[in-house]
């Protein structure tokens, strides 16, 4: 057992998986680098130096510096899984799948179904997501809800080093098509993980604390957030569920429910923008069917329907704060 961080893990776990199996591949924007450069062969590892030396290792058959065509690379990514490989592609910011949805949505996630169940696509898609970096608009944004909202796609969110490992083994090792999204202020956080190969089955949530006066479920870096108001309301007599789904689609959706009917109360946070959010479509799971078990209304806790800002100070106010939760339990305590 070693303590890890995100940025660590990515790149290991792909390497143990490439080890393990020839027909994995990786796909991508300066993910080897330096190719026809006079210095090292290994200039970049990717846009946040995930697979840095992978290149060496696995040499550039396996290791892809791919155009900055999207599209392209995303298509072909899903030929070569529709014939018998297994890639991984790096997207690197989610917002960028605006030019290649079709070869997602379209192609790949409808494969299996078009075919009668005799097609497999094992495509990993590698994304970042998330605001916090002073990236702007068009590099910031939570695109997870209208990704689960595709039918034939497997979305996971992890929110810590050790998931991270366990999902993106299983994600590799999936016979349909894996949207993988790290949130960016996550890669240099920290925790214990094992040395050996494990798996974490999708649609399986995580309660990162346990309580029963209220609910929350949290996505993502939102967990972290969720969890530190949960240990102060702790000191204060308040003992809260967090429960980290860690997929989006399958949906641990037993687990919130059951929760809820203990809790009676529920706070979601969700940074993706309130309007058709998974925050959205969690509450109305549990006003569907877990309406009699609910003593106070549903809160969500989410950022407002605009682009997301790229002046700081506007940044900041629109992702969703510890005090912005705080005050969503508080609400429906009183009730």
């Amino acid at each position: 057992m070693s303590i890890k961080t995100i940025r660590e893990v990515i790149g290991e776990t792909l390497s143990a998986q490439m080890r393990r199996d020839s027909d994995i591949l990786l796909m991508g924007e300066d993910v080897a680098g330096g190719a026809g450069c006079s210095g090292e062969d290994d200039a970049f590892g990717g846009a946040f130096g995930f697979y840095k030396g992978m290149v060496g290792e696995f040499g550039r058959g396996r290791v892809i510096d791919t155009p900055i065509s999207e599209s392209a690379f995303i298509g072909a990514a899903g030929g070569a899984a529709a014939t018998g490989m297994r890639p991984v592609v790096d997207l690197m910011f989610v917002d960028f799948v605006g030019v290649c949805f079709d070869q997602i949505f379209n192609q790949m996630a409808k494969f299996r179904y078009m075919f009668g169940g005799k097609s497999d696509t094992p495509v990993v898609i590698l994304a970042m997501i998330g605001a916090g970096l002073r990236a702007g608009a068009q590099h910031s944004q939570m695109l997870h809800p209208m990704l689960t909202a595709v039918p034939g796609l497997k979305v996971v969110m992890p929110s810590n080093a050790y998931d991270t490992k366990g999902l993106l083994t299983t994600a590799i090792r999936d016979n349909d098509p894996v949207v993988f999204l790290q949130h960016k202020l996550l890669f240099e956080t920290s925790c214990e993980v094992p040395d050996e190969d494990y798996e974490i089955p999708f649609g399986q949530a995580a309660f990162t604390r346990q309580g029963n006066d209220v609910t929350i479920v949290a996505l993502s870096s939102m967990v972290h957030k969720a969890n530190a108001v949960a240990d102060k309301l702790a000191t204060q007599g308040i003992a809260a569920d967090v429960i980290d789904p860690r997929t989006t689609s399958p949906l641990d959706e037993d687990a919130i429910l059951e929760s809820v009917e203990m809790s009676g109360r529920l706070v979601i946070v969700d940074e993706a923008n309130e309007r058709c959010s998974m925050a959205a479509d969690i509450a109305s799971l549990v006003a569907d069917r877990g309406f009699s078990s609910l003593r106070a209304g549903i809160k969500k806790v989410t950022a407002p329907h605009t682009p997301v800002p790229f002046a700081p100070l506007l940044e900041d106010l629109y992702i969703p704060s510890e005090a912005d939760i705080e005050a969503a339990v508080m609400s429906v305590l009183k009730t």
